[in-house]
């Protein structure tokens, strides 16, 4: 072989192997899952996955195990690429880009857990003032309740955490969605028997898409995986993936692909 082609080979080797994609990845279980051994295995990671296999992408997931606030962190300064599940707020769209379409689409409802023991009792809005309620650290939830100051939320790094506290007395509430909630607690191993929903609830269809950076979004390959995230979509190929976590299918609320 000459050296030039030698050359050749090696940049082509490269140019492979550069393909990787950094996919941020908190524990949040039955969708984003981190074992005790490091093991990192959920939707988005599957997503993927069937993008790279059913679209003939060449490139190489690596996980970033991380809290879903130092995940988020670390997506808005482009430090990882992707991560998944996101609801789309205009005030994340400012510092990271979403993904059409939505993946998971739940028409759920946000929900307040109490400890069955206590005697706190929330029939509306109002009631929320007088109790200290555990929300995720860099999360959000319906824009009301985001954007209300004069409520006592106590930032926690993880669902587990919140839940924790709860238990302990030390907040009063817990916020989550109800879909959800209960099926995470179980995964955890928390004693779900110990808590009630209280009365108030707020409902609304809620959407989490895959978000990547801005650094990454504007490289080829992230718009080859935007492209065929849509077209797999279309094409009903991502409905399994997403109905082996219980959730709607893609294709219920998709009905074109963007050119």
């Amino acid at each position: 072989m000459s050296l030039l082609r030698y050359l050749f080979a090696l940049l082509a080797s490269f140019s492979v192997y550069s393909q990787q994609i950094n996919v941020a990845v908190d524990h949040a279980p039955p969708y984003s899952i981190i074992a005790e051994n490091g093991k990192v295995h959920g939707l988005i990671l599957d997503i993927l996955e069937i993008i790279r296999v059913q679209s003939n992408i060449d490139y190489q997931i690596n996980t970033v195990p991380c809290p879903f606030s130092r995940c988020m962190r670390l997506l808005a300064q482009g430090e990882v690429d992707v991560m998944g599940g996101l609801i789309k707020t205009p005030q994340r769209d400012k510092v990271i880009d979403f993904v059409d379409p939505a993946y998971m689409a739940l028409t759920s409802s946000f929900v307040f857990y109490a400890r069955r023991d206590s005697n706190i009792e929330v029939e509306q809005y109002s009631d929320l003032y007088t109790n200290r309620i555990a929300v995720m650290r860099g999360g959000v939830f319906y824009p009301r309740f985001d954007a209300d100051r004069q409520l006592n939320k106590v930032p926690v790094f993880s669902e587990r955490v919140a839940f924790d506290l709860l238990l302990k007395g030390r907040v009063d509430l817990v916020i989550a969605v109800e879909d959800t909630a209960e099926v995470a607690m179980e995964v955890l191993g928390q004693p779900i028997e110990k808590l009630k929903k209280v009365s108030y609830r707020h409902s609304q269809a809620i959407y989490g898409h895959m978000a990547m950076s801005t650094q990454f979004h504007s490289t080829v390959l992230a718009q080859r995986i935007r492209q065929a995230m849509q077209r797999l979509a279309v094409e009903k190929k991502l409905d399994p993936v997403v109905t082996k976590y219980k959730l709607p299918p893609i294709s219920q609320h998709v009905s074109t692909v963007t050119p």
